[in-house]
């Protein structure tokens, strides 16, 4: 697969290029919709509008197939090259349960951040030796939780290491935990973050351990990190100088079983690397004045003006890049490990399990967000206001756009549905607008292009959102529930269960 285009090997090609006569940008982002999203839009369009009509807008549907095919390509990056590799799925990216279980069924494991979290993949019957908890904050009642169940713990500070202690102490059972570790070096700097114990300090934290505990009570199974980003040959740095701490710590009694790498396996949410590079140069164009702008009130989306020059950077996840998921591990798989040899040979012979944490790479393809539209309205500026029956937390990370185009699924599907106006069928430009009374509650900052127009009643649809957008960011201000969340039955009734996580928050 080229790095120009991403497309997937659709069947259904045809009834794709059909769906998106509805909604482009301005300047098209193309989204990679997977071959189920497609069916239920094309085929089962109805059963979509009378989910939403029975449940509340928006909604969340998820299917767990992507999430098993793309576990399976790590595991068979890592198998030919004879590898010990078990990917874990970070739950943080999505809550439902749903993905648990099909994870579980895959032999993956589960990373969990949060005593929720861990609480209800034990409860799904997943055992402790294939859950590592990575919480940023771990209250004493989930460190006895991970204790109880003998679930892995990755220590990030030396206070996480004196009551991990205090807590194994107590219960007179051994705890395993992995050592996290950050700094490391990456062509001539140290890579900042917030997270781990120092590389550079690693032999003091060892001693440290040695004076605060003993093996009996701490045991130390494995080495973890997790670098910010997407950049393979950061990893493959970080790498390096994990293997002689494995080698370090083994020489002085500790059973290292393995190295975690953390998550930030890349994925692309675009077909096409040239309306990615487009849609970059006609924002700056129009941040200078030199174009129309492309997003609302000119939004800089991380970069700002000043004169007559452009500064910042990009505040969005990169939509469009390459390579990703398998292809990436395999690079960084085969880079040199400093010793002569390649990273996954320096493993193998070290016997040392290869574990990552991916979020949004491993539920790439597995979710679509569903919107009603409320109203439309021509703001004096000529431009089109579509108000959506959803918040911008409900299709949000910490960045500031989603910059993938949405479907729109008109209310004229229904047997009895509403028929387009001549009035409704004018082609428009405008803006996604949401729920919250704030003048910044846009859905997307791209204006929008609807060559058949948009009314009341049409639904809205988001791809590929399964991977942190749902849920990293949704709030209830204002009283608004949270949306639901439905699982696809593949199958030719096209039916829909609900996620059982709804009946727990």
């Amino acid at each position: 697969m080229s790095v120009v285009d991403q497309s997937p090997d659709l069947s259904n090609r045809a009834q794709l290029d059909d769906l998106r006569q509805s909604c482009r940008g301005i300047l098209p982002l193309d989204a990679i919709w997977d071959e189920w999203m497609v069916d239920i839009l094309s085929n089962h369009p109805s059963k979509l509008h009378k989910l939403v009509e029975q449940n509340g807008s928006p909604l969340n549907v998820i299917a767990t197939t992507p999430l098993k095919r793309n576990l399976h390509e790590l595991v068979d990056v890592a198998a030919e090259r004879g590898l010990w590799f078990q990917p874990f799925l970070a739950r943080k990216a999505n809550k439902c349960l749903a993905f648990v279980e099909a994870a579980n069924e895959v032999n993956a494991g589960i990373d969990v951040a949060s005593e929720p979290e861990c609480q209800q993949t034990l409860d799904l019957g997943v055992t402790g030796d294939n859950i590592i908890c990575t919480a940023a904050i771990k209250s004493s009642t989930l460190i006895h939780l991970c204790a109880r169940r003998g679930v892995t713990v990755a220590v990030d500070n030396i206070d996480e290491l004196r009551q991990i202690t205090r807590i194994a102490t107590s219960l007179d059972a051994p705890v395993d935990i992995a050592i996290r570790i950050s700094g490391f070096h990456h062509d001539g700097s140290k890579l900042h973050s917030r997270f781990g114990f120092d590389v550079d300090e690693i032999t003091e934290v060892i001693k440290t351990f040695n004076l605060l505990t003993s093996p009996d009570t701490l045991r130390i199974r494995g080495i973890h990190f997790h670098l910010d980003g997407y950049c393979g040959e950061q990893r493959v740095s970080a790498i390096q100088q994990c293997l002689p701490i494995v080698d370090y710590m083994r020489n002085r009694g500790h059973d290292i079983k393995f190295l975690d790498i953390g998550g930030g396996l890349p994925m692309s949410y675009l077909e096409h690397q040239s309306q990615w590079k487009q849609f970059w140069s006609t924002h700056r164009e129009a941040l200078l004045g030199a174009h129309t702008p492309i997003t609302y009130r000119n939004h800089g989306i991380g970069f700002t003006r000043v004169g007559d020059q452009i500064h910042g950077e990009r505040n969005t996840y990169p939509y469009h890049q390459s390579p990703t998921r398998a292809t990436w591990l395999a690079n960084v798989l085969d880079a040199q490990s400093g010793e002569g040899h390649s990273i996954a040979s320096a493993l193998r012979d070290r016997s040392l399990q290869l574990r990552c944490e991916p979020g949004r790479s491993s539920l790439d393809g597995c979710g679509m967000t569903v919107a009603r539209v409320e109203y439309t309205k021509q703001h004096h500026s000529g431009d089109w206001y579509i108000g959506l029956a959803m918040n911008r937390t409900q299709c949000r990370t910490g960045s500031d756009d989603f910059l993938v185009d949405p479907i729109v699924i008109p209310q004229s599907v229904l047997p009895h549905g509403a028929k387009h106006s001549t009035a409704n069928q004018q082609s428009i430009d405008g803006y996604l607008v949401g729920a919250y009374c704030t003048e910044s509650e846009l859905i997307q900052l791209r204006k929008l292009h609807f060559p058949t127009g948009i009314q009341s009643g049409d639904l809205v649809v988001f791809p590929n959102t399964a991977g942190y957008f749902m849920h990293f960011l949704e709030s209830r201000s204002h009283q608004f529930p949270l949306a639901k969340n439905f699982v696809y039955q593949t199958n030719q009734l096209a039916t829909f269960h609900p996620d059982a996580v709804d009946a727990l928050c």
